[in-house]
């Protein structure tokens, strides 16, 4: 732990009378002023892991520190977050300076102190002038900046944000990103945004945990994820991908699709079965003769910036192209990709697995 670590989750369990445990023995650490995000599907247990940090639930078992303190068993009014909900929970009889003003009232903070901190959140959130304003009469984008303003005017050291976007259309939703971003930048402090859109959490995150069936399947960096996915369901689950079988035949060489590739990859067994990830974005149409891949093209939509361009090997492998150039249902096209394009992954390796094979292999220390 080092003295960044705001919150440290040691060996945490959670499970609910005799069901399976919804988190299973998570580990991890949350640095101050950063922007991580819990991705996952439904049930993964993201959600949970927020409501642990607020206080809204126990662990079963393991530990849970706050600036290096255990608050297993310290109650949520007595922590030093807040929470955005998914639905704001705002109090529709009350105005905008009223919601924003409640916590500060029930700590008996003096008038003019409530006034001009009330100020400076809504200064904060693009909404001064706005204090007497009803919530009924707020849009959902507006409703979610007061919303954020209430959690902030208490100061806290970390907000927890519960998928408080899901209920915006589309533009407002990717406005709100850039906001709340920002926001996050200019206040210094530690954000937690769960969501299940990936494209939100690569746009806004510092880090992202992917979660899946109460574990967490891979952490860090957007370009990290993307980029380095662990294994087939990060792979699949964050951006579109193609991912194909293939055997490491030796270090910085793969065969897929009936053919021998160079790649940047190493560290593997001799002959070692594998998975191949190629993005859709790395494939680039070219003539069959200039390709690395020869296949037919089986389906093409227009997406408005490219075309998704589906297409099949002589294996038998679905490759999805996105590209500028328009194909032609039928024709056959080649398929050309860089060394830097192709991610090998290992069957069954979890991250802490591929950061010691990643390490002992750069140390020349790596043993087949």
């Amino acid at each position: 732990m080092t003295d960044n670590t705001i919150i440290r989750f040691n060996s945490v369990t959670k499970k609910y009378d005799n069901d399976p445990p919804v988190l299973k023995n998570v580990s991890f650490e949350i640095e101050r002023g950063k922007f991580y995000t819990l991705l996952g599907p439904s049930g993964c247990g993201k959600t949970t892991i927020l409501r642990l940090i607020a206080g809204f639930t126990e662990p079963s078992e393991g530990d849970i520190y706050f600036n290096g303190r255990v608050i297993n068993n310290v109650p949520a009014n007595k922590r030093q977050v807040n929470t955005v909900f998914q639905d704001y929970a705002l109090f529709p009889h009350l105005n905008v300076f009223e919601n924003i003003a409640f916590g500060l009232k029930i700590k008996k903070m003096k008038k003019a102190d409530i006034e001009r901190k009330v100020k400076e959140a809504l200064r904060f959130v693009n909404l001064e002038g706005y204090e007497n304003r009803e919530i009924k009469e707020m849009s959902g984008g507006q409703r979610q900046r007061v919303a954020i303003a209430r959690a902030i005017v208490n100061e806290p050291e970390v907000i927890l944000l519960d998928e408080p976007l899901s209920a915006l259309d589309l533009k407002l939703r990717t406005e709100m990103q850039y906001e709340l971003r920002e926001l996050q930048r200019n206040l210094g402090i530690t954000f937690i945004f769960v969501t299940h859109d990936q494209e939100e959490a690569l746009a806004m995150s510092d880090e992202i945990f992917v979660l899946n069936n109460g574990k967490i399947e891979q952490s860090g960096t957007p370009t990290d994820i993307y980029d380095e996915p662990i294994n087939r369901f990060v792979a699949d689950f964050i951006g579109e991908s193609n991912i194909v079988p293939g055997t490491m035949i030796k270090d910085y060489q793969v065969q897929f699709a009936g053919k021998l590739f160079e790649c940047v990859d190493g560290g593997f067994e001799p002959n070692e079965d594998v998975e191949i990830v190629i993005r859709p974005e790395d494939l680039a149409i070219t003539a069959p003769a200039d390709g690395k891949l020869n296949v037919k093209v089986d389906s093409q939509l227009f997406r408005g910036v490219h075309y998704e361009i589906s297409c099949y090997d002589s294996d038998g492998n679905e490759w999805l192209v996105h590209s500028t150039k328009k194909a032609t249902v039928g024709d056959q096209i080649g398929l050309y990709f860089d060394p830097e394009a192709i991610h090998v992954m290992r069957h069954g390796e979890t991250e802490e697995e591929f950061d010691k094979r990643l390490e002992a292999y750069e140390e020349g220390s790596y043993e087949n």
